[in-house]
């Protein structure tokens, strides 16, 4: 691990917070880079093994989508368990238990086969994303949130940039080694490096800036003062189900996750339509929506934060997106023309769900935020199974994508729409002595 910067006197928060970066997020993105990774790498494994096993479009976008069933059905349990059970001892847990399964997939030989291996790759995989939202909540105050989530969900992009081309590599240089399919290769190289992960975990990360033993009591104080963790009013889960604003927030995530997996499971097949038959170049295509989803991630985060605006800063680009796909819809025959549209409309789609995920943490503090996250998280995420099904069942359907295209870019126009209307209400002008007066920020009882 690279030298971590030491603490100095002339701006302790700054340099406390380097020093925090460089320990907790670069770790963490490798973590959800695999969790990515062995989500979506199904969608070039397609490209092989739905010939040798038989599997028609339909069933494919059920087994995609069909991760997010298990998915969602065990998150809310596995968050709430979190603040009891500690981030390190859940995280290590999750990553070891989704590398052994994801890595099982080379044994899939027919659809129900498929479908539940699928579903316990999501029921294993629960909690781990809203898990490590309320984690960085633990350590990152409100104004530096965005960043913090951004620079660690730049892993799914990443996922997109390492996972095409070395999935692509993996199937068609491995292809019939040792008697397997290089499709059972990808899952199998894919796989293992999780458990490894989920070892790791155990040594690497601490629950709490009160349990780091590389914090001082000074430094322990500063980030108990930046989060809030002193002031803030802990709040049962009950308040939060029955809080209707986390169901609009649930709501506008299902409508940006639904395009988000949608184009995730099925880029390669987009862009195989197009013309491109080598696997290993479709590989390399497939990169390049990621790379712009990576740096728009990053922007975006970092703006949002500079401004202290979340609601345009995740609205604008979700409409945006919806644009750029139903423009996409004209470009048949034209690879250029509907890679550079993909591509906008990935790095918009991705802009908006960095910057969503600052807003929940600014509505729910103390233990009940992991239930919270995760309640938000369990809803919306059961767009990633709308979203590839379909897409599937649009194609065998009509056998084109055009009308799941159509669909899909109906949902980021809902989402902008919802985020748009569920605003924080605001309290009336305060002044300190000494100090211009100005809005004070809505208390979480205002929130929740």
């Amino acid at each position: 691990m690279a030298a971590i910067p030491t603490l100095t006197a002339t701006d302790p928060v700054a340099a406390l917070y380097r020093r925090l970066n460089w320990r907790l997020l670069p770790f963490l993105l490798a973590c959800y880079m695999f969790a990515y990774m062995d989500r979506v790498n199904v969608g070039f494994a397609k490209l092989q093994m739905q010939s040798d096993l038989g599997f028609s479009d339909a069933a494919y976008g059920v087994g995609a989508g069909i991760f997010f069933l298990g998915y969602v059905l065990f998150e809310l349990p596995s968050n709430l368990l979190l603040p009891r059970v500690g981030a390190r001892k859940t995280f290590s847990r999750i990553l070891i238990l989704w590398g052994i399964t994801s890595a099982c997939m080379l044994f899939v030989r027919n659809v129900p086969m498929f479908y539940g291996m699928r579903f316990l790759l999501g029921i294993f995989e629960a909690g781990f994303a809203p898990g490590m939202i309320y984690y960085l909540s633990c350590w990152y105050g409100p104004t530096r949130m965005a960043r913090a989530i951004a620079i660690v969900f730049i892993a799914g992009p990443l996922g997109g940039i390492v996972g095409g081309p070395l999935s692509a590599w993996l199937m068609s240089s491995f292809a019939g080694v040792g008697g397997l399919a290089g499709w059972q290769w990808m899952f199998l190289v894919e796989g293992l490096p999780c458990i490894a992960l989920g070892i790791l975990t155990l040594f690497v990360l601490s629950n709490r800036p009160a349990d780091a033993a590389w914090l001082n009591a000074e430094e322990k104080r500063l980030l108990e003062r930046e989060t809030g963790t002193t002031a803030a009013r802990d709040h049962s889960f009950g308040k939060v189900l029955r809080n209707l604003r986390v169901y609009v927030l649930a709501l506008a995530y299902f409508c940006i996750i639904f395009p988000i997996y949608a184009i995730s499971f099925w880029l390669p097949t987009l862009l195989k339509t197009q013309g491109v038959t080598d696997t290993v170049k479709l590989g390399w295509y497939a990169a390049i929506p990621y790379m712009a989803a990576a740096l728009g991630m990053y922007y975006a985060g970092r703006r949002s934060d500079r401004l202290g605006e979340r609601r345009y800063h995740c609205a604008v680009p979700a409409f945006a997106g919806a644009l750029l796909l139903i423009a996409s819809l004209f470009t048949d025959g034209h690879l250029g023309a509907s890679l550079v549209l993909l591509t906008l409309a990935t790095a918009m789609l991705w802009m908006a769900y960095t910057v969503f995920w600052a807003i929940p943490s600014e509505y729910i503090k103390g233990p009940a935020a992991a239930g919270g996250i995760a309640l938000i998280n369990t809803i919306g995420l059961s767009g990633g199974f709308w979203g590839p099904a379909v897409i599937g069942w649009a194609k065998t359907a009509t056998g084109n994508l055009h009308l799941g295209i159509f669909l899909m870019a109906c949902m980021p126009v809902l989402a902008a729409f919802l985020i748009l209307v569920n605003r924080r209400p605001e309290q009336g002008v305060t002044a300190t002595p000494g100090v211009g007066a100005g809005p004070t920020k809505t208390t979480l009882d205002d929130s929740i």
